[in-house]
């Protein structure tokens, strides 16, 4: 080989490395400007390949061991630029696996099958190609040097290694060098660790529970129902941002005297989310077992452990639990290990207009259809739900709009709306329409469980309105995790929460206190109980 295409190979070696170790984490990193960046861990291997003796076993196995490591550091890049970009938070292997799984499901029912097959098939040639192309560069640079140059060689290797994760660690680093590529390997395996221990001491609180066993509780009720009713992506953004405040302030403050002149009050506050972008069912669950569930693996601990949730205690308490999940679309056994009694998932609504592309049905059919299908009233006996209101969910398109309730019917109704418009690809190609579509979505759901609070005002049940999550961080334009929480019911009722320092009506203002989810159900118990109860602290 001559020695200008021996160099030309060595050139393209070190570059097809580089690229793999200057590949950010992050979507705002992925921009021209990052392949200028030095990383300090090129040096390093290539100095190390070159110090390694030519035909040697043991040669190969080093780099099938960097192959793999790099191989395996950039899947877990990737895998952070889709959580951020979806969950505003990097990927964590000890609790996000599931999300494979839940991605793929997605996929089939946005894109279809076809295409979701086609995509893991290219990514499944991507990861050859990749795999190639790192075995051939590795190859090109073992035995580089040889002879007595070869031992300095390793020493000076193996001394840049030492300062690349040192200083990196240390933020000494001058720029333009960086050693992310390490530095996110260590940060990831702490976390890991982390995490580890975090759910050996959830598992640990999750056994200990104040309310189980206690008598008394949600006597204040005096037989009336209890609505708890999540709006999916619904958060402080439709407050402080300029794009949302103006529309949806406006349905809440129009509500308002329509809710009082019907004899309602209502409360409203802040809580705190465990999570943003996505995964509501971690919100759901916080919120019932009065623990922050914030991944998945703590939600599977929950599960498995004594822990009572809301539900749980109010059927011990003598209330009827059900739960309305419209996202539910495959076998839910979670359910029923979460308190539920009765659970109507999206096949059970009966639901026969056309689907609102991920969204299975507008959230007026939803609600209903919860009228028609649970039972009400003195002889069927006091009612505690959950319904989960979907219309807010990504990809927000299309949006429908009010209609008589009288119209509502099997739901067919709607296919005006979901047959309308441009579909979501095309949609979410400009992220200023994603953002509108939002608010249009938002504002739909508002004007639902508005209208709906209103419709029942003859014999209103107490409801807890309130979002699971902020979007995800370039719909919610900031990085707030607080979502508004809204009480609506009888003032009787409604004035047992006064000590709470809620503000009166549909928007909270900026001195109302901001809780963690996870307090929400002791507070909400205790204030709902005449007996003395005990309450952990």
């Amino acid at each position: 080989m001559s020695v200008a295409r021996r160099t030309a190979c060595l050139i393209a070696a070190a570059v097809i490395l580089d690229l793999v170790l200057v590949m950010p984490n992050q979507a705002k990193g992925l921009v021209a400007g990052a392949v200028l960046r030095l990383p300090l861990e090129l040096p390093v291997i290539l100095l190390g390949l070159a110090a390694l003796p030519r035909g040697l076993a043991l040669g190969k196995v080093i780099r099938a061991v960097l192959v793999a490591a790099l191989v395996a550091m950039l899947a877990l890049k990737l895998a952070d630029i889709g959580t951020f970009i979806a969950f505003a938070r990097p990927f964590n292997p000890a609790v996000d696996l599931f999300m494979i799984e839940a991605g793929t499901r997605l996929g089939i029912s946005t894109i279809g099958l076809p295409l979701v097959i086609l995509a893991a098939l290219g990514g499944a040639l991507a990861l050859a190609a990749l795999i190639m192309a790192l075995w051939w560069a590795s190859g090109q640079w073992v035995g580089v040097a040889r002879g007595r140059i070869a031992r300095p060689l390793t020493a000076v290797a193996a001394a840049l290694g030492v300062l690349a994760v040192g200083a990196q660690v240390s933020n000494t680093l001058p720029l333009p060098w960086h050693a992310t590529t390490s530095y996110l390997a260590q940060a990831h395996w702490r976390s890991y660790i982390q995490t580890r221990a975090d759910l050996k001491r959830f598992r640990a609180a999750a056994t200990s529970d104040s309310f189980s066993g206690s008598a008394g509780l949600f006597d204040r009720l005096a037989g009336r129902d209890v609505l708890i009713v999540f709006i999916e992506s619904y958060g402080r953004s439709s407050f402080d941002a300029p794009l949302y405040a103006p529309t949806h302030v406006a349905t809440l403050e129009n509500a308002e005297p329509q809710l009082v002149a019907a004899g309602l009050a209502m409360r409203s506050g802040w809580l705190t989310s465990p999570t943003a972008g996505g995964q509501s069912w971690l919100a759901h669950s916080t919120l019932e077992s009065g623990l922050t569930i914030s991944d998945q693996t703590r939600y599977r601990a929950l599960l498995a452990s004594p822990r009572r949730t809301l539900f749980h205690l109010a059927a011990a308490a003598g209330l009827r639990t059900a739960a309305v999940m419209p996202g539910i679309t495959l076998g839910w056994p979670e359910g029923p290990m979460q308190g539920f009694q009765t659970i109507l998932a999206a096949k059970d609504l009966g639901y026969q207009g056309q689907p609102f592309n991920f969204v299975t049905m507008p959230d007026q059919y939803t609600l209903s259809a919860f009228d028609r299908l649970v039972a009400r009233g003195p002889q069927a006996g006091p009612l505690f739900a959950q319904i989960v209101l979907l219309s807010s969910h990504a990809p927000w398109v299309p949006v429908p709009e009010m209609i008589d309730w009288d119209q509502v019917g099997d739901g067919r109704v709607f296919d005006h709306w979901a047959l309308s418009g441009d579909p979501p690809k095309v949609v979410w190609r400009d992220h200023d329409r994603v953002r509108d579509q939002y608010r249009q979505a938002i504002d739909y759901s508002l004007q639902a469980i508005l209208s709906y609070a209103e419709r029942h005002a003859d014999k209103p049940p107490l409801m807890v309105i309130l979002g699971d999550h902020q979007p995800a961080p370039f719909v919610a334009q900031n990085d707030s995790r607080d979502v508004p929480v809204h009480l609506i019911g009888p003032p009787d009722l409604i004035a047992d929460f006064d000590a709470w320092g809620w503000t009166p009506g549909l928007v909270p203002n900026e001195a109302t206190p901001v809780w963690p989810m996870r307090d929400f159900r002791d507070r909400f118990i205790k204030a709902l109980s005449r007996l003395p109860i005990r309450v952990a602290q």
